[in-house]
């Protein structure tokens, strides 16, 4: 007889199909993430056959929102937060109240309570955090000043739902729902709720801004000086996860805020790039979980009973926010295509609405089709937004052309650079990574006077090296357009100085087809990796192991030589 072990179930069944899927998804020249949908469908409780535990479902999924944000947040210092303040706070506040009011006024028309709108209306105002970053990532606009205001906008959004979930208690009698038989909370009640919860947030941040900007590094310091890799990455994750269980549980905020800034104060410290490299595994892995159990909530029957009420939760997601939140930026000035890519990134709902939703079905406040509207929207939003950045993308060159010759006042500053660097070397060297490999690389070329083009994913490495006058691209090497951006076709040499072999093979093979005459050299750790490396057209692998002992035996048989010759 199995064992009864729906943990394991839900993971192996979920990542199982979620592959298959979105192995066809990729075939089919569309999103995996469609994929992943598709296989939460499947295993959930709306079709026949497996059923996975969807509470469990759930709670790996937030698993996954906690490591993403955590790795936003080791690439975004709190001067980068500050920095978009004056857009982020003033936009999100306006964005929210917009799409709750569109939200209200679809609710009022299909008939509900105005306790109803209110909660659909939130559920509809509030993006995604897991397909806002996976699409910014993708498209390398994280580091840059628009993704820096989307991310700023998602974390102001964020704080307002925290409120918003403790307040809905606290109004649901006012608002029509259920009060469990006690009397609806007095004026009184309701702003000191407001107040506490307020308090706790300001503590909690002041707490991690004051205390844990000393603390965090230093440990993670600490451990680093161990030598044990294993427990460096220990302390990665029990910081991610612990500050933020424990910022939930003691003061309130999201399992995600708590593990944003947990990220970002980790962001002092030296090791930060190596603490993003090891979470990034797991971060992708549950952020899979994470679309598989938002298809497990789906029911594809509203789509046959209710086809009009979902178009018009989907047109209020993707027109009506997106128009709201282009208004907004454009009226502070930012240019078109900053404006369209914000409206583009919160162009969709994700985990808070399904909060938002399922607190609302708890309360009475939400009936059983608005939850599954909420749901709807979600999903087809997340499939459409990939496509509204497609088009902005088609749409960026006619955009250069007509923006202005100067930057608005708005744009200025070092976060301003939006477009890409295009080197313009020829017969140069293309280093991969600005680590201690690539570090050493691009000292001893540009000593020999060598014309070289850095690639690295590292900002603040990014930053250092152009204040010293050194061609960066920012991004990562394993996509066509960012080694194009290197002028690869017309260098010389491309050194990978990466310790990831599959990801060195694959940026070998990509750079191979862009530039046949390119020579081609990279590092392994072991011999099954040389052998990967030289399969994919490297062709000069370096295994440190054997570089060491090669220095080694070249020091002792010196000797010998010496003394045979005396």
């Amino acid at each position: 007889m199995p064992h009864d072990t729906p943990l394991i179930a839900t993971i192996a069944v979920g990542l199982v199909l979620a592959f298959l899927f979105g192995m066809l998804a990729n075939r089919l020249r569309i999103s995996p993430l469609v994929g992943y949908l598709v296989a939460g469908v499947i295993v959930g409780p709306h079709t026949r056959g497996f059923v996975a535990d969807a509470h469990l479902s759930q709670e790996l999924a937030e698993i996954g929102v906690i490591l993403l944000m955590f790795g936003v947040g080791l690439h975004f210092s709190l001067k980068d937060l500050m920095s978009v303040r004056k857009i982020a706070i003033p936009g999100a506040l306006a964005q929210i109240v917009v799409a709750t009011l569109l939200g209200m006024g679809l609710a009022d028309l299909l008939g509900w309570a105005p306790g109803s709108g209110l909660v659909f209306g939130l559920a509809l105002s509030v993006a995604s955090t897991v397909v806002l970053l996976r699409e910014l990532e993708a498209r390398q606009l994280l580091d840059s000043h628009r993704g820096r205001i989307a991310v700023g906008w998602l974390i102001v959004e964020d704080l307002v739902m925290v409120l918003a979930l403790v307040l809905l208690p606290a109004l649901a009698g006012v608002l029509g729902g259920q009060t469990s038989g006690a009397a609806p909370a007095a004026a009184g009640t309701i702003v000191l709720e407001l107040l506490l919860t307020l308090g706790k947030v300001a503590l909690f941040v002041a707490i991690m801004i004051l205390g844990g900007r000393r603390v965090v590094p230093w440990l993670l310091d600490h451990v680093a000086g161990t030598g044990s890799r294993e427990l460096f990455t220990l302390s990665v994750l029990a910081i991610a996860m612990g500050v933020a269980y424990g910022s939930a549980m003691l003061f309130g905020v999201s399992f995600a805020l708590g593990a944003f800034f947990a990220g970002m104060v980790l962001n002092e410290s030296e090791f930060s790039h190596k603490a993003a490299e090891d979470s990034l595994p797991l971060r992708d892995a549950f952020a899979v979980l994470f679309f598989v159990s938002v298809g497990m909530l789906f029911n594809p029957a509203i789509l046959i009973h209710e086809p009009l009420a979902v178009l018009a939760t989907l047109l209020v997601i993707v027109i009506g926010k997106s128009i709201a939140a282009f208004v907004i930026v454009r009226l502070f000035g930012h240019p078109t295509g900053t404006a369209l890519t914000i409206a583009a990134s919160l162009a969709q709902i994700g985990e808070f609405s399904f909060i938002l939703a399922g607190l609302g079905v708890t309360l009475g406040l939400l009936g059983e089709t608005g939850r599954d509207l909420v749901l709807a929207g979600a999903i087809l939003s997340i499939l459409v937004n990939p496509l509204l950045f497609l088009a902005i993308a088609r749409l960026q060159p006619w955009l250069d052309q007509r923006a202005p010759a100067q930057p608005s006042a708005a744009d200025a500053g070092p976060l301003a650079v939006e477009r890409p660097v295009l080197a313009s070397e020829s017969g140069h060297a293309v280093i991969v990574g600005h680590g201690r490999v690539g570090g050493r690389l691009s000292r001893q070329l540009l000593a020999q006077g060598v014309s070289l083009v850095v690639i690295d994913a590292n900002r603040a490495r990014v930053d250092e090296l152009r204040a010293r006058g050194v061609t960066v691209v920012f991004g990562h090497a394993v996509r066509n357009e960012v080694l194009a951006a290197a002028n690869i076709g017309a260098a010389r040499w491309l050194l990978i100085g990466i310790p990831d072999g599959l990801e060195a093979g694959q940026i070998a093979r990509h750079a191979r087809t862009l530039n046949p005459d390119l020579v081609i050299m990279a590092r392994a750790h072991f011999d099954a990796e040389v052998e990967h490396l030289e399969a994919h057209d490297v062709d000069v692998v370096i295994m440190g192991e054997r570089e060491i002992a090669r220095g080694m035996l070249s020091h002792i048989s010196s000797p010998i030589r010496d003394g045979a010759a005396g």
